[in-house]
């Protein structure tokens, strides 16, 4: 060919020699090339890391790259804000339609707990224009979950009219993989108490569930005085809740109460499933909040939180976000009238405590049904 009778020299007799295996000559060439190309690759790689606008460490790019920013235990492996594949489409547009408009630059920065992101899939509008409430116990639970559900049902969620008021109870789901659909539909049609939205239900999701709790209130029930967030494995003794509420002086606006957390440190620890990394929350210690069992509200605020959400960069903790959102309202918790009402764990079941008490936290469906049997029988408490 041309091209090979213009090499003279050394470089002739090396083609002669090598004409029978050219491999000689390109797989070394081949090799150079590949091994220089390498090289050059991690040289952009390493400078791009080192000159990022976030200015962040080789090691802390890789982190977030494989591991996101809730970095949990190993049972913990959802990661944070999930979205729906059906939804994330509906997520870009309105991120694109924000950022088009002028509204939101860059798009819109704390999308993922804003509860309007989210549609309901399963509503009970109706349930507040019927009868208006005086109390609505909005009870977040997995939609597979359909024991503690029942076990409500049965117990404190079983009568819509305590103390002469109007009491409701409703339970709020997001969307599970291969969720049971029909079963829920007909679960709903029994007995007309779900809502579900089309956010995933995982533990790290909880700020969107409470978010879109306070957007139903808000839009699907206003005109209800009081609201609680409830957990699904409580003990609530109803009675006491609303005789608390009706009591003189109780707040009609503004008002949330609970059992008050002060001055709490936030979690740094990896391998805690209460973990929030500094870029979410910067400061060591939250603001003082309800803790996230079961906390009561006048229901003037659900509007303010949504509201005031778009403003708050969302993480994790569930109850200390809302309490980030009464102190960006220039509100506080108050102290309920008997803060010894609002308690977290007992050591065992006695009859005489259990009527005393607002909350406590369970072990079980089963546990619940039975404490409320003996707390039911007729004769005195205590």
């Amino acid at each position: 060919m041309g091209g090979e009778e213009t090499v003279s020299g050394g470089g002739t007799d090396l083609k002669r020699v090598c004409a029978k295996d050219l491999c000689c000559y390109k797989i070394p060439l081949f090799r150079s090339w590949f091994q220089g190309l390498i090289v050059l690759c991690l040289l952009v790689f390493v400078s791009s890391l080192g000159f990022s606008d976030s200015a962040l460490s080789w090691s802390e790019n890789l982190h977030r790259h494989f591991y996101g920013v809730f970095n949990q235990s190993r049972q913990m492996n959802a990661p944070a804000y999930r979205v729906h594949p059906k939804h994330k489409a509906i997520l870009d547009e309105i991120n694109k339609n924000a950022e088009s408009s002028g509204e939101h630059p860059g798009g819109l920065q704390y999308h993922q707990a804003y509860p309007r992101n989210y549609q309901f899939v399963m509503d009970n509008a109706e349930v507040c224009k019927n009868n208006t409430p005086f109390l609505v116990l909005m009870v977040p639970v997995e939609p597979e979950n359909v024991a503690a559900r029942d076990a409500i049902r049965q117990t404190w969620g079983k009568d819509t009219v305590v103390q002469d008021k109007v009491v409701l109870t409703l339970f709020m789901l997001g969307l599970r993989e291969g969720g049971d659909v029909e079963g829920l539909r007909q679960e709903n049609e029994q007995h007309h108490d779900l809502i579900q939205s089309n956010f995933m239900d995982t533990y790290l999701n909880l700020t969107i569930k409470t978010m879109v709790i306070m957007d139903w209130l808000a839009t699907r029930c206003p005109t209800a005085a009081y609201a609680m967030k409830v957990d699904s494995d409580m003990f609530l003794n109803i009675d006491n809740l609303v005789i608390m509420l009706k009591t003189p002086g109780i707040p009609k606006m503004n008002y949330l109460t609970g059992m008050l957390m002060w001055n709490r440190p936030v979690v740094r620890s990896k391998n805690s499933k209460w973990y929030v990394p500094e870029e979410l929350y910067p400061d060591s210690r939250y603001p003082t909040y309800t803790l996230g069992m079961g906390y009561v509200f006048s229901n003037d605020l659900p509007a303010k939180f949504v509201e005031v959400s778009k403003a708050i960069k969302p993480f994790n903790i569930e109850d200390a976000y809302i309490g980030m959102c009464i102190k960006k309202l220039g509100l506080s918790p108050t102290s309920p009238p008997n803060p010894s009402q609002f308690r977290a764990y007992n050591s065992k079941y006695n009859r005489c405590e259990f009527s005393k008490i607002i909350t406590y936290i369970l072990g079980s469906s089963e546990q619940l049904k039975n404490y409320w049997a003996d707390y039911k029988k007729p004769g005195p408490h205590c």
